[in-house]
């Protein structure tokens, strides 16, 4: 999390200082419009490590120690290293890396749904380990459609590059090219999704205990 507060703060004051408009005669550098999208990514990074604790307040939401590492070090590499470090720019495949990640991770809170469902006492319901894959595949899938069309909103609103249709340097692509990181992203969410669902259907089937250690919680 202190990491997160320094880039902001260091966001800031580097974008003051930051250019307006680039200069075509200049080597590359970035203008205050680039350092829109970190200090927007920094800021809900430090709202979604706030989240957890603010659940567990408000609705007693117990976040198995597991699943809180995993978010923890996913934010870490997809904000400060992604974001701010450039890693989606020099590190090959690091989007790819995190979106198959995140779909995996999407995939276990679908499965935690459905786990609230079932231990509910006002909607009593036992549904089949099959019915249960299928609805956390398709909820991974469905969030994963949902960030893509935040990150074009954020790209038409901000012009900032989330969906990655262009260089670092502003060079943008043309035809087939500037859609290829959308398409991929989901794709390999569909990937880290069907994983996770396989997981979890072999976990339920035969009482593995695999995916029960990655569920959320309500305490009563």
């Amino acid at each position: 999390m202190m990491s997160l507060i320094f880039s902001i703060v260091f966001i800031i004051m580097t974008m003051i200082a930051a250019p307006s408009m680039a200069d075509p005669n200049e080597p590359f550098v970035r203008v205050k419009s680039d350092y829109v999208l970190m200090l927007l990514q920094c800021i809900v990074g430090v709202f979604a490590m706030l989240l957890p604790g603010l659940l567990k307040k408000k609705i007693n939401l117990e976040i198995p120690s597991n699943m809180m590492i995993l978010y923890t070090v996913f934010l870490y590499c997809a904000i400060y290293l992604g974001e701010v470090r450039s890693f989606y720019y020099t590190v090959p495949h690091w989007d790819t890396i995190l979106h198959t990640f995140s779909g995996a991770m999407l995939g276990a809170l679908g499965f935690s749904f459905v786990s609230f469902l079932n231990k509910a006492e006002r909607v009593p319901m036992h549904l089949s380990p099959m019915f249960v894959v299928v609805f956390a595949f398709c909820f991974a899938i469905t969030l994963g459609v949902a960030w893509e069309v935040y990150e074009f909103m954020a790209d038409g609103l901000l012009g900032t590059n989330m969906q990655k249709f262009g260089l670092e340097d502003g060079t943008g692509f043309v035809g087939r090219a500037a859609l290829i990181d959308t398409m991929k992203d989901l794709i390999v969410d569909a990937v880290g999704a069907f994983v996770m669902s396989v997981i979890g259907y072999i976990s339920l089937k035969y009482k593995k205990g695999w995916v029960e250690n990655l569920l959320l919680e309500i305490r009563k």
